[in-house]
């Protein structure tokens, strides 16, 4: 354990801290994979993990998952905290959205966040999102003209209470997607992971003996900020242009 301040926040142990949070997340993401029902998240890795600080600022993402989850996570979480505040969140609370709106791109992706306490305190939250096989609707595809034509639209809710699941909830999903037992099973392994990754962060904080993730988190955030910002400075001025081809109905297209 840590005890001297000007050793629990020196620069060497900040980044052993962070290296230490990015694992946290990365065994948040394998029990997802590990605990997930469809294939499209075991097997193709549609999903994302991360962890929050009270504010709904990301501290550390997951190596496995898809990049297009996590940045649309990353602001998330803000709306959850928004709808929930953190001083109503209790231990074994769960919410969940699949508002591509305010999570990500479509009602496939369902979105779970959940609080982290430490002593009785919130010290954080802990998100994640997978791509379900069927959210009902017309089914996969370009199809739908209008997003009431996609599927089942979850508004930001709890899904569970200090624990309890939100049965009338889950009645509502099964009753409404092809795959009952794959989209259930999927909802859970939401909730799991972020369980699992706050243990995890508990013993973290416990072994390092820091009561709240503050300091690391400005940490976190103002060495990456400045990272981002001398690398923009090294791009030599002048204009830049890519193209992106992606498939089409009859041929492919080019996003200029």
């Amino acid at each position: 354990m840590l005890s001297r301040p000007n050793t629990a926040l020196s620069l060497i142990h900040m980044q052993i801290m962070w290296s230490r949070l990015i694992a946290v997340v990365e065994e948040q993401a394998q029990t997802l994979v590990r605990t997930a029902f469809s294939t499209s998240v075991r097997e193709a890795g549609d999903l994302s993990a991360g962890v929050f600080d009270r504010d709904g600022n990301m501290l550390a993402q997951a190596v496995t998952g898809t990049p297009g989850h996590v940045n649309s996570m990353a602001a998330a979480v803000k709306h959850f905290l928004d709808a929930f505040p953190l001083k109503t969140m209790k231990p074994g609370d769960h919410y969940i959205t699949n508002d591509p709106w305010l999570t990500c791109g479509h009602l496939h992706d369902l979105t779970v966040v959940s609080p982290t306490f430490l002593n009785g305190e919130p010290v954080g939250l802990f998100a994640s999102t997978v791509h379900v096989v069927d959210i009902g609707g017309l089914g996969m595809g370009p199809d739908g003209r209008q997003v009431f034509e996609e599927g089942l639209a979850i508004p930001l809710m709890p899904l569970a209470r200090e624990g309890q699941m939100n049965e009338d909830l889950m009645r509502i999903v099964r009753a409404n997607v092809r795959e009952p037992l794959q989209v259930e099973g999927d909802v859970y392994a939401l909730a799991a992971c972020n369980d699992e990754g706050s243990r995890r962060l508990v013993e973290m904080m416990e072994e390092f003996g820091i009561a709240n993730l503050d300091r690391l988190g400005a940490h976190i955030i103002e060495t990456s900020r400045r990272a981002t910002v001398e690398a923009i400075g090294r791009l030599r001025p002048g204009k830049y242009r890519n193209t992106v081809i992606m498939d089409g109905y009859d041929r492919p297209l080019t996003l200029a």
